[in-house]
């Protein structure tokens, strides 16, 4: 592997945020994601928990896993999800403005877990677009979900969208 040669500076990804300092940054990186609003969720056994160390697979359930792309290999594991969910602040107050569902399967007895990275990427990305998609989430996962979004700020909670809260309600 190369090894960076003294004062020269490694080509990396840059997360640049919204500051007036950073914005008017132009040139490479420019147009890069914007991760400021944007919080993981990992919901598991029942239970809601804001985890930042999703943003980086380094959650509470990840750490010491390995992650393999076949399903198989995690026999006797259990469902957890990531949810991705995305915070505006608007004129008239902040709100939940985009949420995004991504499942993983981890069996901490065998120290193996399977997830699809593509899938979590790609859901975060349009989480940050504002899109609800929130597919796949049981009854007990949704309850979980919303009593955390509620518990967390009630006033994000009431001036989200419509169809993040009908995506969250108790089927009959």
């Amino acid at each position: 592997m190369e090894q960076n040669q003294p004062g020269k500076k490694a080509v990396s990804l840059n997360i640049i945020s919204s500051s007036t300092k950073s914005s008017k940054h132009k040139g490479f990186g420019a147009g890069a994601i914007n991760l400021n609003n944007v919080s993981p969720i990992i919901v598991d056994r029942g239970e809601a928990r804001i985890d930042i160390g999703a943003m980086h697979a380094k959650s509470k359930v990840e750490r010491g896993i390995k992650f393999t792309p076949n399903r198989e290999e995690v026999e006797g594991g259990r469902q957890v999800w990531v949810v991705w969910v995305a915070v505006d602040k608007l004129a008239e107050g902040a709100n939940y403005a985009g949420a995004t569902a991504c499942e993983m399967w981890i069996n901490e007895e065998d120290k193996k877990g399977w997830k699809i990275l593509a899938e979590h990427v790609n859901k975060l990305d349009y989480a940050i677009k504002r899109r609800v998609m929130l597919e796949g989430l049981d009854e007990e996962a949704k309850a979980a979900l919303r009593q955390l979004l509620v518990s967390h700020n009630e006033e994000w909670w009431n001036n989200s969208s419509e169809e993040l809260k009908q995506a969250l309600e108790p089927r009959a």
